[in-house]
């Protein structure tokens, strides 16, 4: 579906604190256009170029090769099982996790997104793909889009990735119209990313498109006349394959873990992973269209690209499928960030957040940092000194899990009826995390001082969970509506 799009300039914005009106800017050309592309359920390890020989990305190995790679790029979890809905409000906020609101479903007028904020500053705003928040934050942040999609996922029994429920651009906000797509997903995401470079061709006003793909969440069903498909003895079991999770983390009947029986036999996870990586390639196909459309309109020169995964995915580690857990897979994501003065095909192996993609691109277009940014900007990543990045990383899930990650030690922690499983991971020596070492008598000093960095980071990041009291303060598993309410 084809749309040709018209820009809307506009409004005033407010920012956290003492409530400060941005005024809307002109144009102003010579700046970098920004082109964001965010996939949905990828996990850090699931890109040729980076180490994956079994996967086909050609796409996302351009990428790689053209820029500068994060390799220990974390996501900050969620209370919620879907996590790719705090995930992208972090993305597009900066904010931490426990200052979001509903959970991240919501995005209030004070918390600035990305968008938004380069819109006031003359910038063409567009959008295409998945949105999991409010239509209010999504009116403010984008003057223009097409084949939008509303939601968390493409339910299988309303046919899935190949009839996606879109909107068109509404300048109202209302979207009330919506229609239903007859092809897959990706290829409506694309067509309208590809769209929309069309009509900027001859613009004097920069652009920033948000691309947010669907893939490669389930349902799993890639097209196989594009891509590349897998048979089940092209792909590895992974090294940390489990038919059953040790120990109840909280979350093993959730939606996500139920999508194959327990126990997981090999020949299902591989069947699995077989699908996931079709799922990838198919949309790496898709940011090979986009990529190349961007050179044939002339705008790569003087575009940023970043390139995300949202969360990751266990897909058969540790007996699990889903993103709810403090595992590598799932908190571990792609990101590359290529374009004008990023240095090509380097790698840094430093701590980052997703959060921080928000100050990085400001301070890559001099576009000043709202009050509400928690991120660090990246840039000195790009430049000849030394970048050290976070000192450590935190992840939390609901109030069941919660971890923390430094000097290459990872500890997590779990509050499951009743039970408080402790697990250390030195993630130098083993970084699939099969060895458990927080019973081992060597190591309870590092137990004990990851405990005491891990509570401190909690109660630094405004944390409702206490690990010195009871039960964390909260000993029954919260609700969804529950979990809503810790931040209304």
């Amino acid at each position: 579906m084809k749309k040709t799009f018209f820009v809307t300039m506009f409004f005033a914005v407010a920012v956290a604190g003492n409530i400060t009106v941005l005024k809307a800017q002109p144009p102003v050309a010579g700046k970098p256009n920004i082109l964001f592309i965010l996939t949905d359920d990828q996990t850090f390890n699931t890109i040729h170029a980076l180490g994956n020989k079994e996967i086909v990305t050609p796409n996302m190995d351009k990428l790689v090769k053209a820029g500068t790679t994060f390799t220990q790029a974390h996501i900050m979890g969620g209370l919620i099982g879907a996590i790719c809905s705090p995930s992208r409000n972090m993305i597009l906020t900066s904010r931490s996790l426990f200052r979001l609101h509903k959970a991240g479903a919501y995005i209030p007028a004070s918390d600035t997104t990305f968008p938004e904020l380069f819109r006031t500053n003359g910038y063409t705003t567009f959008e295409t793909g998945k949105w999991h928040q409010d239509k209010a934050s999504f009116k403010r942040s984008f003057s223009t889009g097409g084949n939008i999609f509303f939601g968390g996922m493409n339910p299988p029994d309303a046919g899935g990735q190949y009839r996606p429920h879109l909107h068109h651009y509404d300048s109202s906000g209302e979207y009330n119209k919506p229609f239903w797509g007859d092809d897959f997903s990706s290829v409506y995401f694309a067509d309208a990313a590809i769209d929309f470079l069309k009509s900027q061709q001859h613009q004097q006003a920069p652009f920033l498109m948000y691309v947010a793909f669907t893939s490669p969440h389930d349902p799993r069903t890639a097209p196989t006349w594009y891509g590349h498909s897998y048979r089940t003895d092209e792909v590895s079991l992974p090294t940390n394959y489990l038919p059953v999770h040790p120990f109840d983390n909280g979350e093993l009947d959730i939606r996500d873990e139920m999508l194959l029986p327990v126990p997981r036999t090999k020949e299902a996870v591989k069947r699995e992973i077989a699908k996931y990586y079709a799922m990838i390639s198919e949309v790496d196909y898709q940011v090979g269209r986009i990529l190349d459309e961007l050179k044939q309109t002339g705008r790569d020169k003087n575009t940023i690209i970043v390139f995300a995964g949202d969360n990751g995915l266990s897909v058969g580690q540790h007996g699990l499928l889903g993103k709810q857990n403090p595992y590598e897979s799932a908190i571990r994501v792609p990101l590359v960030f290529a374009g004008p003065g990023i240095p090509k095909d380097k790698r840094v192996n430093a701590y980052v957040y997703l959060n921080d993609i928000y100050p990085t691109l400001c301070e890559l277009t001099q576009v000043p940092v709202p009050a509400t940014v928690e991120g660090m900007s990246l840039k000195a990543a790009f430049d000849k000194g030394s970048f050290k990045g976070r000192d450590q990383v935190f992840f939390a899930y609901s109030n069941l899990q919660r971890a923390v990650v430094k000097d290459s030690f990872k500890l997590a922690c779990y509050n499951v009826k009743g039970q408080h499983p402790v697990q250390l991971f030195d993630l130098n020596k083993d970084p699939w995390e099969t060895h458990n070492l927080a019973d081992e008598p060597q190591y309870q000093h590092k137990v004990k001082s990851m405990t005491s960095l891990l509570s401190g980071s909690m109660k630094q990041l405004g944390d409702f969970c206490d690990l010195d009291k009871t039960g964390w303060g909260y000993p029954v598993k919260m609700t969804g509506g529950e979990a809503t309410n810790v931040h209304p």
